[in-house]
């Protein structure tokens, strides 16, 4: 399996996330949580309409810092495997893509959200 180099682990603050643009030829971006050494990504599409989660850049995460959250209609998601936990899609979750962890940089696959 081809992979792209998404970002180095410290792009991403402990507790933070971060959004980043659709591969090449592609037209949806992904985005990163980070807790400690584990990454968790997700394409960046809310399962009700397919919307982008975040209203402003790297914003995906309730004040808390506890859950993802669709800033347009309010569900939230749990950090760990996107499932959403409340609002208009509650059960069904984010598409999760798979990461890979070397030397400090993380990698998902190249066709990740086309």
């Amino acid at each position: 399996m081809s992979e792209r180099l998404l970002c180095a682990l410290d792009d991403i603050a402990d507790g933070g996330s971060r959004g980043f643009p659709a591969a090449p030829g592609g037209f949806i971006g992904l985005f990163a949580v980070r807790r400690g050494e584990a990454v968790f990504v997700y394409v960046n599409s809310c399962p009700h309409v397919g919307l982008p989660l975040e209203m402003q850049p790297h914003r995906f995460l309730d004040e808390a810092g506890e859950r993802i959250i669709c800033a347009a209609h309010g569900a939230t998601f749990r950090v760990e495997d996107g499932l959403c936990m409340a609002g208009p899609c509650e059960g069904e979750g984010l598409e999760v893509v798979p990461v890979r962890i070397e030397a400090g940089q993380v990698y998902v696959p190249a066709k990740a959200g086309l």
